[in-house]
């Protein structure tokens, strides 16, 4: 769960690779699911994601399981 540092004005989480709560950036991201470029426009799902400012260690996952 995040949580609002006031202190720094972040966002922390858990971040697996520093093994402690870091500072992150963190976006919602439309992203295409499909290969087939004719089915792309229908593919597409937002993903919650997740950069530590630490280490820069990436985690994304996708908000819709539909």
């Amino acid at each position: 769960m995040a949580t609002q540092n006031q202190s720094f004005q972040a966002i922390t989480e858990s971040c697996d690779e520093c093994e402690r709560e870091t500072p992150h950036d963190v976006s919602v991201q439309i992203r295409t699911e499909s290969q087939k470029r004719e089915n792309a426009e229908f593919s597409r799902e937002p993903y919650r994601v997740t950069e530590c400012q630490i280490c820069g260690e990436e985690t994304s996952q996708r908000m819709n399981n539909a």
